[in-house]
Formats: C-alpha cells, structure tokens, sequence
C-alpha cells in the first residue's frame, strides 16, 4: 500500500473508531435515562451493587474528585436507589446497599443492554468477531503503551 492510500486507511480507521465510540457512549446513556438514571449514576449504582464500594476508590479510579461522587450518591440516595449506613465493625466508614427499588432498576437496566447486545451482535460473524476482538485487543494495548510513554 502506498504511503497516501496507507494514511487514508488509517484515518478511515481512526473516524470509525471515533463514531463507535461517540455510538456507544450515546447509546449508554440512552440505556440510563430508560431506567431514570444519568450514565454517572449507572455507573456508581454498578459499583455499589458488587460488596465493597469505598467512593474514594470509585473516585480515583474514574479520576472523579470525591465531591462529584458524593453528589452522585446524593441523587441515588434521594431517588431511594441505595442505603448508607455505619458501618458495624468501623464507625468512621459507610457501608452503601442497593435497595429494592435500585435493584430492580439495576436489574432493567442490564435487561435491556442485554436485549440490546442480542439484536446488535450475537448474529455477527464469529470470525469477524473474533478478528475484532484480536484487532481492538491489539490497539488498545499500543494505546496504552504510548499513553504511559507520554509526558
């Protein structure tokens, strides 16, 4: 291939990243809003729901300051989607649970991504699939490499 058709292709490459991408973030907070939720809050419920959600980890970890998570746990507390508590074996820790109704609305929620999943990708080509998987594996890991290399 030559130098021109090359960086072509590559571009090419880079716009159709960038639009699945900007698809699956819209489409994510398309899944959201059905339930009630804004994407921030989907993504915080997520963690609540596995046993050990500390916000200051949640925070560092999604390089969110600890003010905007609590903001967020604020708005899942006032739509009685989670619970806080003292915790029983460390008075200065909060202990987070869903409640009923968040995980209910937890549970919708992954019932239409997974219907979603099913109509979008289940009938793909399994070699293709498998081909993106490698490809995407691939790119994300050079990524990587030059995002640690760069000032």
């Amino acid at each position: 291939m030559k130098d021109g058709a090359r960086t072509d292709a590559v571009h090419g490459a880079i716009a159709q990243l960038q639009k699945l991408a900007d698809l699956f973030g819209e489409r994510r907070q398309q899944l959201a809003r059905r339930v009630g939720l804004t994407e921030q809050e989907w993504r915080v419920l997520e963690q609540i729901a596995t046993e050990h959600f500390m916000p200051s980890m949640f925070a560092r970890d999604r390089s969110r300051t600890p003010a905007a998570v609590s903001r967020v746990i604020r708005q899942l507390l006032d739509k009685r989607l989670v619970s806080v508590s003292v915790s029983a074996t460390d008075g200065r820790q909060r202990e987070y649970e869903l409640t009923a109704k968040g995980r209910t609305t937890l549970e919708r929620l992954r019932a239409h991504r997974r219907a979603a999943i099913e109509a979008i990708w289940t009938d793909l080509d399994p070699k293709a699939l498998a081909a993106f998987t490698d490809f995407s594996g691939e790119l994300a890991r050079r990524l990587e490499t030059y995002a640690a290399r760069q000032p």
